[in-house]
């Protein structure tokens, strides 16, 4: 028998989407494999993905990203004419689709894209099924991050 191979030292994560989790509620979540072409995969490999400002749109009973940027390496591909900016299918099964675009459509949510990461050799992207913070929401986030760090401070403090 062969032997397994070792992991990797190193995070298995390509890119998230930080602003994501500030901006809505996140309610649900899911995994979705991408559709890509060769050169989009040398791209994330080098890890230069970007999806900060990406958003997933339903059309036609499937999901697309859309807003994502992968900036293509120089030799990567010679007879392909690479578009960094263009849509990218998500493939995921009907059953998560049918629940997604019932939430999107009957219960004014959206869907973001959270991070970008791999799942052995493929490529994966986590959805959310989202709601929009209002500023108070956010303003309270803050707070509670900032207490948390003063409380910990204080414990430090306290325990010398």
């Amino acid at each position: 028998m062969t032997k397994k191979k070792a992991h990797k030292p190193g995070s298995a994560t390509i890119a998230q989407n930080k602003r994501a989790r500030h901006e809505y509620f996140i309610e649900e979540e899911f995994e979705a494999g991408l559709s890509l072409q060769g050169w989009e995969v040398k791209t994330l490999r080098a890890g230069k993905a970007n999806i900060s400002d990406s958003y997933i749109m339903l059309r036609d009973g499937e999901a697309y990203l859309f807003g994502s940027t992968f900036q293509p390496l120089i030799g990567a591909s010679t007879h392909v004419v690479c578009d960094p900016t263009r849509s990218r299918k998500l493939l995921l099964k009907q059953r998560e689709l049918d629940t997604i675009l019932g939430k999107v459509n009957r219960e004014g949510y959206t869907v973001v894209a959270l991070s970008m990461y791999w799942k052995n050799a493929w490529a994966k992207l986590k959805i959310g099924v989202a709601k929009g913070k209002k500023e108070h929401d956010k303003r309270d986030d803050i707070i509670e991050r900032e207490w948390k760090l003063d409380k910990a401070r204080i414990m430090k403090h306290a325990n010398r």
